[in-house]
Order: C-alpha cells, then structure tokens, then sequence
C-alpha cells in the first residue's frame, strides 16, 4: 500500500467513526433549525478560523447554491462591526477542532444577546465553545494524518464531510429540484439546461418578414439569404397565408435545395414559396425550455432540422419568432444529431 493510500484510508476511517459517533437527536435539531432558516427567510451564519474558517466558507458556499441563504462571518471581523449582518432569527454555525478558539469565544456571548441560534461543529464536545451554543455536532477525530499529528488534515476533512451531509439532508427534506438548484448555477451547463427557454433565444417575429406564398424563386433565394437585421442569414424563412401574420409554411435552406432537385431548370422560374413550403412544420411555443426544443429538432420522425418556427400557445399558426440550432449551439447546448 503505498504512503498515498494509507493517508486517503485514513481521512476515510474518520469521516465513516464521525458518522457512528454522530448523535441523531443533535443531528435532527440542527437540520430542523437549517429547515426553520428557509421558512423564516433568514440565514445561516458560518465562522471559524484558520483552516476551520475555510471550510467554514465552504459549507457556507455550499448551502448558498442549494438554495439555503448563508455567508461566511470573519470572527475576527465580527467584532469590527461585521456583526451586523447576524439577525435574530439567523442561525450560527460555528467551526473549531479544539473547541477553545479564542476569535470565536469572543463572539459566542454577542450571538446569545441577539438571540441567534447557534450550532458548534467541534473536535471536543466538553470544550468552551460547545458548552456555549445550543447544539453541538461531534466532529472529533483520533490523529491527524499528518505525520506530526498537527496539520488539520483529518479534522478538516471530517468537519468538511458533515457540512456536506447538512447540506445533502436539507436539499432532500426542502424537495430542491433539479431547476430550484439550476436558479443558482444559471452559467453552468445544468443551468442552461434547466432555465432557458425558447423565447431567450429565438429571433422575434418582429425581425422576420414573411414570404407571400406567391413568390418566385429568385425573392426566396434573397429572403434566405437576407435573414435577419440582427443576426443576418437564418437558414429559413417563412410564409404567409391569407393572414400576413399566420404561418402556412416554411423554408429551409433543405427545402430550397431538394425544391431544385425535383425540378430541371427549364421549371425553375415557375416554382413558387408555396411549392417550397412545408406546411405542417414542426413547431414549439416560446415558454418550451430550449433543451426540450433541442431534442425536438433532433429525434423528431421525419429528419434533424436546424430550424423550428415558434407559435403562440393559443394560436399554433399565429408566428412568435423561429428557433435556430445555431443559437442552441451558441448558448452553450450541445446537438447530437447532423440537421439536413
């Protein structure tokens, strides 16, 4: 086994006897005043010092981007003036392996006098700071993996994984959904997923003018080419019924193409949009979040598509704006499928 190893096992065994020594009934309390901050809208408070103060801002990180308010409190801060941002009805998660750290000593009668609850993640339950908050959560551990047994490797690790589990336990009794957690992570690519929707990415009708079902090849050509102001050719266009505003068909740069394979050119100059058109195309409404839209284009029957023309929910032939793969693309989703 090498050094490496044995160290990783070690971290392992004290975060699995932490999970044995762990007492349920401090456990259920403390998530109960986790779930009690959600429901008053107040916050949860993180502090510690040292190597402890960074996990403290970890956990106060975490909680943050399930949904849970929290922040990061510099004990040392704190007693400049930071502690106004602690309220009544916040609840105080204080992080200390001795249990005797002086910073947050130094803050434990301030958080009483406000009447903010507070949680003591510590190595010693008998230790000053434990006896000083209303809960205590037993982080202890037998040594540290550190050779000189002083470096907190261990301890960090074991303090870490509690405020993790916290975390992972709220998130299940809260029910956070996959979109309540995409809210907070809007950059990433669950986030995309989860919270874009078609009216953020289509180009509007407002940009698009109509083909008249009448129009000769050469005024298709240009209409495909001429696109939009704003983001120029679109690799479709569409056309009008006997109302200007209602879609009876549209055509793709795939349309235009296979339009001339059925037809030799001596026919070329009597081929109207009309011809070209598809009339029933695929369509999607502006609310449809835009990965579904994705995979419409891409699993639907007849073939990839690289455009979708949207409607109105009330009115499936009533055009809101059309839906480009490229701008799928652009926005960060990622297409399986070739669109023809």
């Amino acid at each position: 086994m090498s050094a490496l190893t044995r160290c990783l096992q070690e971290e392992a065994s004290a975060i699995a006897a932490a999970a044995e020594r762990l007492d349920p009934l401090q456990v259920e309390s403390a998530l109960d005043l986790l779930e009690s901050c959600r429901q008053r809208r107040a916050k949860l408070v993180v502090t510690g010092v040292g190597k402890s103060g960074i996990v403290a801002r970890k956990i106060a990180a975490t909680f943050s981007s399930i949904g849970l308010t929290a922040v990061f409190l510099n004990p040392v801060d704190a007693l400049h003036g930071d502690l106004g941002i602690v309220a009544s009805d916040d609840v105080a998660l204080l992080l200390s392996n001795s249990g005797e750290t002086e910073e947050l000593l130094a803050i434990l009668p301030h958080l009483k006098r406000r009447g903010t609850s507070r949680i003591a993640l510590v190595g010693r339950v008998e230790s000053s700071l434990a006896r000083g908050c209303d809960l205590v959560l037993d982080a202890a551990v037998d040594r540290e993996v550190c050779p000189l047994n002083l470096a907190p490797t261990a301890s960090t690790a074991v303090a870490m994984a509690i405020g993790d589990a916290l975390a992972a336990v709220w998130m299940e009794r809260a029910g956070i959904s996959p979109v309540d957690f995409a809210i907070n992570h809007p950059a990433g690519s669950l986030g995309r997923r989860l919270t874009l929707t078609v009216a953020d990415l289509m180009v509007p009708a407002t940009e698009l003018q109509p083909l008249h079902p009448g129009a000769r090849l050469p005024m298709v050509i240009a209409h495909l080419t001429q696109g939009s102001p704003s983001r120029g050719s679109l690799g479709a266009s569409w056309v009008h019924g006997s109302d200007p505003s209602r879609l009876a068909g549209l055509i793709t740069d795939g349309d235009l193409r296979r339009t001339l394979q059925r037809h030799g050119p001596d026919d070329w100059d009597r081929i109207t949009a009309a011809e070209m058109a598809t009339t029933d195309p695929i369509t999607v409404t502006p609310d449809v979040l835009a990965a579904v839209a994705l995979e419409l284009m891409e699993r639907n029957p007849r073939k990839a598509i690289s455009v979708l023309p949207v409607v109105a929910p009330d009115a499936p032939d009533l055009l809101q704006g059309l839906l480009r793969l490229h701008d799928l693309v652009k926005a960060g989703f990622s297409p399986s499928l070739t669109p023809s």
